[in-house]
């Protein structure tokens, strides 16, 4: 099984539903608490799920429109992956022990992999803006 092409159908397959929760920070808002509770529920997902909460925080910045010079199909990205991981539709049932995360992990590296630039840009203006407040 290619799971990079399977990640890739996953994010295409929420990029319309994406696009509509974008439209609606109430929904964004939902959808983020959503992310953090599921997180909780992954085993050793190591340094790959780290940058997760970066990539929940420039969601929200975006929506806040403190940080809008992203583009748009990198939120998408980000709001379909995380749509992934809140569905009970899974490539790989979460209840296969350990086994059943392997692909929210590679849907997540797959939209970190695609977002890495502009999350890397944000990071960069957040911690100026960090250290400036």
């Amino acid at each position: 099984m290619d799971f990079e092409q399977e990640a890739w159908n996953v994010i295409e397959e929420q990029s319309a539903e994406a696009e509509k929760i974008l439209k609606d920070p109430s929904k964004v808002d939902k959808l983020l608490l959503q992310i953090e509770e599921k997180l909780k529920d992954v085993p050793l997902a190591g340094s790959l799920l780290a940058d997760v909460p970066k990539m929940i925080a420039m969601v929200k910045a975006y929506i806040t429109k403190d940080y809008t010079v992203v583009s748009t199909k990198v939120i998408i990205v980000m709001i379909a992956s995380f749509l992934y991981l809140i569905k009970k539709k899974d490539l790989i049932p979460d209840n296969k022990a350990f086994v059943g995360y392997i692909d929210d992990i590679a849907v997540i590296g797959i939209a970190l992999k695609f977002c890495e630039p502009e999350l890397d840009a944000f990071s960069k203006w957040r911690d100026e803006n960090v250290a400036k407040a």
